[in-house]
């Protein structure tokens, strides 16, 4: 009961992320707000499968589906924060 309490805790967790950097990135535009809303959605499909899997449908893995959202959210996220190095102060 905890477990589960707790899977949907990380998931509401992960959308209010999502919807706070897509409304930032509403109001900036730039490419890492982007690419960070696109994986913090991507993390809370993860966390709503992994609810699904071991809440709801416990006899039935759906591990491989996790793990396929979780690599391609963290993907994104990777690919926002090399793609575009305008913006870092550093490079010359």
């Amino acid at each position: 009961m905890i477990a589960e309490a707790i899977y949907l805790l990380c998931a509401a967790t992960s959308l209010i992320a999502a919807v706070l950097l897509i409304r930032q990135y509403r109001a900036r535009r730039t490419p890492l707000l982007f690419w960070s809303s696109i994986a913090f959605a991507g993390f809370t499909a993860n966390n709503i499968l992994v609810y699904v899997d071991l809440a709801i449908v416990p006899g039935t893995s759906l591990a491989m589906v996790r793990s396929l959202v979780a690599m391609l959210s963290m993907m994104a996220l990777v690919y926002g924060l090399t793609k575009d190095v305008r913006w870092c102060p550093t490079r010359t």
